[in-house]
């Protein structure tokens, strides 16, 4: 199964940072601001300008009393004093934007993920430049301190983060689409965390905010987690949260509570799955008459056992049922262990079975301690190489044989799947087949969710023999149906095409 390296990064949104100035309004008429000198020259230069408009106003008002035919030149000075006015009156600069993270794949599927911030900071004014609207309230901008960001004006107490709703007062602030948002929530947020430690995923040696994420749970975590020893479940293949923990099997393997739920844990309680089954298969007009023995072990049994078995039967890198020919004493599981402290398996009793060759089948061994629905496909595989070897087909190639048996398992599990969708309809059709696939009342939906994930696993298996054998199998039977395909493998050894 691939895993996923993610990158957090583009999207069709926009995440930015900024940093605005204050500013504040005074009684008086003109506006400076020079970002790359001192305040202190910045009041001097302004108050030298309030003086010269001063003395202009006031000559004014002098030649306005001594000399009232004085018209046209008292109006020249007041546009001089105007145009000064206006030539001091400086808008804020434009919103700078940068960009400091980017994609990349890393020699994984894919990558996804959010643009990242870019940097603001309104701008800082103490006086007015005249008739402003609040863009918070839509109010005037009276006298007092304003900010200038985001190509509006505001009031101090009107610019607000959009997760808090409390006033941005900070240095810097992030914006997500066209929202301000303090920092600290903006990362609240919007900055993925880790489903397994819950901590903010760190960022890489690159400044990239990089994870991994299962390809169908989305399941996301640190890439640290790969290598610190954090248990997968044997079934479902998530990882253990911190907060969640798996229980622990007695070969060693780790089983998350979901799949414990359903888990099928002995010989005898796996009897009616096999029952179902059989059921299954007669309803494929693949009725097995034999009478085969199913027996549920642990790991080491089934490694043993696979050691002992002469036929040249392919098996996947973690065997989870074996369907043997050959005469074995097998220790399989009498009674299903239970958890105790620690979620661990205590208490499991095994005995010995001796397997005794009636037919071309000596039994069929299943790994115990796995949810019924994986258990089912697992049986619903082996059963199909029983059904095989008990009907003449000898001579398959491995592809072929293998491919044949993953796809009379992923059937079965569509069958499920369509039983959980409609349940009712379902258990009321005593002609149907799927009907009498599951006798055990209702399913979770996490259940129906994890068929749906078996059946993914069978379908983007990247092995030859398990995956394109059940691809090149699977193709034969939706064109040309199960039966014809099974009589054109009798013939030929080959998948028709």
């Amino acid at each position: 199964m691939g895993w996923l390296s993610k990158i957090f990064k583009g999207s069709n949104h926009r995440v930015s940072e900024g940093r605005y100035d204050w500013r504040y309004e005074a009684e008086a008429d003109t506006i400076e601001n020079h970002p790359s000198t001192s305040w202190d020259d910045s009041w001097s230069e302004i108050e030298d300008i309030d003086r010269a408009i001063a003395l202009s106003l006031s000559e004014e008002e002098q030649k306005r009393n001594s000399l009232t035919d004085s018209e046209p030149h008292i109006e020249e000075d007041e546009q001089l004093a105007r145009a000064l006015q206006e030539s001091l009156n400086v808008e804020s600069p434009p919103e700078s934007h940068s960009q400091n993270e980017s994609v990349s794949e890393n020699g994984y599927e894919s990558g996804y993920g959010h643009e990242n911030e870019s940097l603001y900071q309104p701008l800082q004014f103490p006086y007015s430049v005249g008739f402003r609207i609040c863009a918070g309230c839509n109010t005037e901008i009276g006298h007092g301190r304003f900010l200038s960001c985001m190509s509006a004006v505001w009031h101090p107490e009107c610019f607000r983060c959009h997760a808090c709703r409390q006033p941005i007062s900070d240095y810097e602030f992030s914006m997500y689409g066209s929202y301000p948002y303090h920092k600290t929530c903006y990362k609240e947020s919007y900055h993925p965390k880790c489903d397994i430690c819950s901590h903010f995923i760190p960022t890489n040696a690159a400044g990239l905010i990089e994870y991994r994420a299962h390809p169908f749970w989305s399941q996301k975590y640190c890439p640290s987690h790969e290598h610190d020893g954090t248990a997968r479940c044997c079934s479902c293949e998530r990882m253990e949260s911190w907060d969640a923990r798996f229980a622990a099997l007695n070969d060693g393997r780790k089983l998350c509570l979901e799949c414990l739920d359903s888990a099928v844990m002995d010989t005898d309680e796996c009897q009616p799955l096999f029952l179902d089954i059989l059921e299954f298969f007669e309803g494929l007009n693949m009725k097995i008459t034999q009478q085969v023995p199913l027996l549920l072990v642990e790991r080491q049994a089934l490694n043993e056992a696979m050691d002992g078995e002469r036929h040249g039967h392919h098996h996947m890198p973690e065997t989870r049922g074996l369907c043997l020919s050959e005469e074995q004493t097998i220790s399989t599981i009498l009674r299903r262990p239970r958890t105790g402290g620690g979620n661990r398996a205590m208490g499991m009793r095994t005995e010995p079975y001796k397997l005794t060759r009636h037919c071309e089948v000596t039994a069929i061994l299943i790994l115990y301690g796995l949810p019924r629905l994986l258990t089912g496909s697992i049986l619903a595989h082996e059963m199909m190489h029983a059904w095989l070897r008990l009907n003449g087909f000898r001579t398959l190639r491995q592809d072929v044989e293998e491919g044949i048996c993953q796809v009379i398992a992923s059937m079965w599990l569509e069958s499920q799947i369509l039983f959980m969708s409609d349940a009712e309809n379902a258990s009321t059709s005593s002609s149907s087949s799927y009907a009498s696939t599951s006798r055990q009342g209702a399913r979770s939906p996490f259940e129906k969710k994890l068929s749906v994930f078996f059946k993914h696993q069978i379908a983007t298996d990247t092995s030859i023999v398990y995956g394109h054998g059940f691809r090149t199998g699977n193709q034969a039977v939706q064109k040309f149906g199960l039966q014809r395909t099974l009589d054109h493998m009798r013939e030929t050894g080959n998948f028709p095409y």
